[in-house]
């Protein structure tokens, strides 16, 4: 047993946390959605320690002239320290692109705090919020054909994104892998370069063929509506989601244009990005909101080509480790090959001070 969910971020906010200053790194790979993945970690320093996050902004330009000279530097509580975040623009020179990568950018600067707060603390986020690790489940999200990591590990686990190649005899050919358990329809993406536009046929094709499946980010109005028609419980969402209050509205909605067929409906499933939200406030009150209304929560990734994919890892690990946690780790953004971790990532016993996470080989 460790604390409840409404306890643990009230725990946190209160680590003391010492600033003398900050560097970025920048990451750069070849990814299999077709384009070049950029990320910038953010490495606080302080007391002669570091703790880091990282920037998952998909625009790269936006990853140029990052700031170098942000006032952070003090001595704070990791809560005082994002009400001062508050006051800074953290995209100075230009606004960014797309609106969304404010919570990134956010979330790097959050995400390193809390990471520097527990070294200097001298603790594990489990250890400071009296939690166990737990072995991840994980899934592969891919656009790939899956049957070369199966070729693999027969056993690994998919959430997949159906594309318009996508025909009858391909979903028929994947479904009977049994080893699908999300679908990531991408329709809440718009100038990316994984935008799905919506098709109904293909809903309606995609929804019988994985019936057991997770439904994530479907468009669910308009033409779509009719393709998903009996198919609302398995509904899930991430890219519209930032806090606690978009996952009531979501569920709002889709009562609203579902009446009077789900006039009782509630989402189910949640895709926990926690990048998304920006804040650590805002990610433990929604986590710990949608455990309470009994939500079964998973964990989602951004490519990240750095530490954020250690502390999703760990995210996932404390809070939803059942979940078709999308937190493979990094070695699974390259081409099949052997020698990779198979799922579930069984944490060590004894995990280092930090936000991290660490697993046997």
């Amino acid at each position: 047993m460790g604390e409840t969910m409404d306890q643990v971020y009230p725990r946190l906010a209160t680590l003391d946390l010492e600033i003398s200053g900050y560097r970025t790194e920048r990451h750069e790979l070849d990814v299999s959605s077709g384009f070049r993945r950029v990320t910038t970690e953010v490495v606080l320093t302080g007391a002669g320690l570091e703790g880091r996050g990282e920037d998952v902004t998909y625009q790269a330009e936006d990853h140029d002239d990052y700031p170098a000279a942000l006032p952070v530097a003090g001595k704070w509580t990791l809560d005082s320290y994002s009400a001062h975040l508050e006051t800074l623009d953290l995209f100075p020179g230009r606004p960014p692109q797309d609106g969304s990568s404010r919570h990134h950018r956010r979330w790097a600067f959050e995400s390193a705090a809390l990471d520097l707060a527990l070294r200097q603390r001298g603790t594990s986020l489990g250890d400071a919020v009296r939690r166990t690790y737990a072995p991840v489940r994980f899934v592969l999200s891919t656009r790939l054909d899956i049957k070369p990591w199966l070729a693999v590990d027969p056993r690994l686990e998919f959430k997949l994104d159906p594309t318009p190649e996508w025909d009858e005899r391909l979903m028929e050919e994947i479904a009977a892998t049994g080893r699908v358990r999300a679908l990531d329809f991408k329709a809440f993406y718009s100038g990316s370069p994984v935008d799905n536009p919506p098709d109904p046929v293909q809903y309606a094709l995609v929804a019988r063929a994985f019936p057991d499946a997770v439904l994530e980010d479907p468009a669910f109005e308009g033409p779509a509506r009719e393709a998903l028609r009996g198919a609302e419980e398995r509904f899930s969402f991430d890219a519209p989601v930032h806090s606690w209050d978009d996952v009531v509205a979501l569920s709002a909605r889709v009562r609203e244009v579902c009446a009077p067929a789900c006039d009782a409906f509630a989402l189910r499933h949640l895709n926990i990005k926690p990048s998304r939200f920006g804040r650590l406030r805002a990610l433990f009150d929604c986590i710990a909101r949608a455990q309470a209304a009994g939500m079964a929560l998973y964990g989602g990734g951004q490519f990240e080509l750095g530490v954020g994919r250690d502390q999703i890892e760990a995210l996932a690990s404390l809070f939803y480790p059942d979940g078709a946690n999308d937190v493979a780790p990094r070695v699974y953004h390259g081409e099949p090959h052997a020698g990779v971790p198979p799922s579930p990532l069984v944490p060590l016993d004894a995990q280092e001070p930090g936000f991290g996470f660490r697993f046997r080989a």
